[in-house]
């Protein structure tokens, strides 16, 4: 495994009082470039989403990769990565708001579908991208530079994940 984050809440807090979701995410490379989503606030993150209970990450990592960019996951590899984030809940007073994000290392088909984004997706105007690795990188790096408050809060872990994936690129392409 490339990274261990933790991002928020690092102290010690009561664990009856977490509420827990848990998401993939997956790294797909091609040539110099990686698939990512653009949102309509500039920034770009890793496809992939919360798991459903009765799934597996593999299958969730399908659905959601499927949902997000109609691109069709044909083999999940490796794990390359974990990252913690804790808050303070939004819905439950006294609660703490903990999501664990698994990245992984997949490869696609040949196939490509429609994309099947969700209500809120659709309105952040999310589109599949090749890009770039250090471009992605420094276009996120600069959106959180200029704080907005207009910002999509998952930036920070999705930027912090790309470093990692740069920083490792070459181990991750001679595993694929």
């Amino acid at each position: 495994m490339l990274f261990n984050y933790t991002l928020g809440i690092k102290e010690e807090y009561e664990k009856t009082k977490t509420n827990y979701r848990k998401a993939v995410r997956a790294v797909i490379l091609k040539d110099d470039n990686i698939l990512l989503v653009h949102t309509n606030k500039g920034d770009f993150k890793f496809p992939g989403g919360g798991m459903n209970k009765e799934e597996s990450q593999e299958q969730t990592l399908i659905r959601e990769v499927k949902e997000e960019t109609g691109y069709i996951v044909g083999d999940v590899k490796e794990k390359i990565g974990v990252f913690i984030e804790r808050s303070l809940d939004r819905y439950r007073k006294d609660f703490v708001f903990e999501m664990i994000s698994t990245y992984y290392l997949c490869e696609l088909t040949d196939g490509i579908a429609d994309q099947e984004l969700d209500d809120y997706e659709i309105e952040l105007g999310f589109k599949p991208i090749w890009i770039n690795l250090n471009e992605a990188i420094h276009v996120n790096e600069e959106i959180i530079k200029n704080d907005s408050l207009d910002i999509n809060k998952w930036i920070y872990r999705e930027t912090k994940a790309l470093k990692a994936v740069s920083e490792n690129y070459d181990s991750l392409i001679k595993g694929k």
